[in-house]
């Protein structure tokens, strides 16, 4: 920015976007002086360096407007987790079902863990079947992002809502 810029000659865009050519970094340090606005490199690895006339301390306020308006709009998808024993009575297994519908409906992905303790690991298949049946519970309103899968003693579904 102005008498940080180095190189003898540089490539000049004017404050209304008008090229005004290659011109001596003194003229050029001058046309900003007499529009009382700051010259500012915009391509230092040109050939002659590209230099903009702009109001600086407006165009970084600018920049930092835009870039909170852009985190204003992202969304942050969580993972919510649901955790269940392979021998849940129904109606227990009826209230994690409505949970995990409650997640998707606020956007957030839900992850059902089947946790086994002991010898209940023998039995892993009483653990497939509960995560059929939630994954019927639900077919309308999820994509399945990971089918159910054993990770040491837990078997995990990933669950995401329809978009």
């Amino acid at each position: 920015m102005n008498e940080k810029i180095r190189g003898p000659e540089v490539r000049v865009i004017g404050h209304d976007g008008q090229q005004l050519g290659i011109i001596p970094i003194r003229k050029a340090l001058e046309l900003a002086a007499l529009e009382h606005l700051d010259l500012v490199e915009v391509a230092p690895n040109a050939d002659p360096p590209v230099c903009k006339i702009m109001d600086y301390g407006k165009f970084k306020y600018q920049q930092n407007k835009r870039s909170q308006e852009a985190k204003k709009k992202q969304t942050v998808i969580q993972v919510k987790e649901v955790k269940i024993r392979p021998k849940t009575d129904e109606h227990d297994l009826q209230v994690k079902i409505r949970h995990i519908k409650r997640f998707l409906t606020q956007k957030d992905k839900a992850k059902v863990t089947i946790l086994f303790r002991g010898r209940e690991i023998a039995y892993s298949d009483q653990g497939f079947k509960v995560l059929e049946r939630i994954r019927e519970e639900l077919r309308e309103e999820v994509v399945i992002e990971q089918q159910p899968k054993m990770e040491g003693r837990n078997l995990i579904m990933i669950l995401a809502p329809k978009s």
